[in-house]
């Protein structure tokens, strides 16, 4: 990418009050290296606008670990085990919502993303507000549980320290939830269902109390049943539309890189520095969960299934770190009510330097990853955090940060729009020119 890049646009302002004009403006922007960061750039500035895309799903319900989770693990863990997370405490929260928010991230999720790409509002945790009106819950509700497993609690041989909450429970409080709709059947066909992520925390328990690489894949099989039994049971309820998101590379992650730190140097990827056993097996799982879901396809012809590679998107970020700039600019859009050829210099020129951590946490207890086992961001002792969280990959060691996120998102949202026949059954032809027109595909 070249280091002078405004130098490449035309004098042009964007009234942020007209989407049109925004839009045929921006497809100017189309030079060869740059595709992918235009497409993210594209995002935020929808993202921005608050403008709903209508005429698609009317609502998200979303399962899965704390990849997910906006709130939930506060909730239940006050009273399972009364210790509160390190989620609930600073830094998190830090870059967009300026305060915890029970959120595993210096800012907003991949769930965060792609409710705002569709026009509606951030999902509301439910076991925070289980007990109030429904009229909270109108546009989706989030079910994931920081610490969940695909595994049930009473599965042999893993014992997980955060929560007893399994995939199957959260399923339970949804049934529980559309038990108190009367119209549950149409919410289900005009709702998208995001399965996931979710069996990361039954791999990584099993890793950390000492199980070999053979005993985990042994129960691989278990996690994927556990996943597609889900699908199969929300496909009986009357759910047509469902986002499932594969492994990360786990390979990569700081808590994994700190587990087994000193491993023989052959097993590290010269390039990234990820430790390549872990990474053959995270594509064991999301091979696995691939075939069972063409099986689940094959037997509902009528049924979206669309599959997230959040594998190959991240390793692309590994592979290339420089690529990828950091996102900051949702913060400077913020205020800005006529978009310039000097604010698009002032934004290209902060985001070319790419990711200067790949492989350390933002946030940390110290360490060569800044991730220490029995210490976690925001719990004491003091915390080390970073000045710039959108130059590291890394959150806290286990999770991404908001600019990771982010770029997670944009594809997700691409893969979303590229499956037709999810959009032909749930989005008049009008919005599907639209989103095609807003989000082209990219290079991810």
């Amino acid at each position: 990418m070249t280091d002078n890049i405004g130098t490449f646009f035309p004098r042009f302002d964007f009234d942020f009050d007209n989407r049109n004009q925004i839009m045929s403006g921006l497809q100017i922007l189309s030079f060869n290296d740059s595709k992918f960061i235009i497409v993210v750039f594209l995002f935020a500035v929808i993202s921005s606008i608050s403008s709903p895309v209508n005429g698609c799903f009317t609502s998200i319900f979303s399962f899965g670990d704390s990849v997910s989770d906006t709130g939930n693990l506060i909730e239940i863990s006050i009273l399972e085990i009364g210790k509160i997370p390190h989620s609930a405490f600073p830094p998190n929260g830090r870059t967009f919502f300026h305060r915890p928010t029970g959120r595993f991230c210096d800012g907003r999720l991949v769930i965060d993303f792609l409710a705002e790409a569709l026009g509606l509002p951030f999902l509301p945790p439910y076991h925070r507000y289980k007990n109030g009106t429904l009229e909270r819950f109108e546009n989706g509700v989030n079910f994931a549980v920081g610490g969940a497993g695909a595994l049930s609690s009473s599965f042999p041989g893993i014992y997980n320290p955060i929560t007893i909450i399994s995939l199957v429970d959260e399923v339970n409080s949804f049934k529980q939830f559309l038990n108190l709709r009367t119209d549950f059947k149409q919410l289900l066909r005009n709702s998208l269902i995001v399965m996931g992520e979710i069996g990361g925390n039954d791999y990584s328990h099993a890793f950390k109390q000492g199980k070999s690489i053979e005993d985990v894949r042994n129960f691989v099989p278990s996690v994927v049943d556990s996943i597609t039994s889900s699908i199969n049971e929300l496909i009986e309820l009357g759910a047509v539309t469902f986002l499932v998101p594969g492994n990360f590379p786990i390979g990569c992650s700081p808590s994994y890189l700190t587990l087994f730190q000193g491993s023989d140097k052959d097993q590290y990827d010269p390039l990234t520095g990820c430790l390549t056993w872990l990474n053959q097996f995270s594509q064991h799982h999301n091979q696995l969960l691939r075939k069972e879901l063409e099986k689940i396809r094959n037997l509902h012809p009528d049924i979206n299934i669309v599959y997230a590679d959040y594998y190959s998107t991240t390793m692309r970020i590994y592979n290339s770190p420089n690529k990828f700039g950091r996102v900051w600019f949702s913060h400077f859009l913020r205020n800005k009510k006529t978009l310039s050829v000097i604010h698009l210099n002032q934004f290209f020129s902060r985001i070319v330097p790419g990711f200067k951590e790949t492989l350390k946490a933002c946030c940390g207890t110290g360490g060569f990853y800044n991730y220490n086992l029995s210490g976690a961001c925001g719990y004491p002792p003091a915390t080390q955090c970073c000045n710039d969280p959108s130059s590291y990959m890394s959150w806290d060691g286990i999770h991404f940060t908001e600019a990771v996120n982010r770029l997670i998102a944009n594809v997700v949202f691409e893969e979303l729009m590229n499956s037709i026949h999810s959009l032909n059954n749930l989005c008049p032809a009008s919005t599907i020119n639209k989103l095609r027109m807003i989000y082209p595909k990219s290079d991810m």
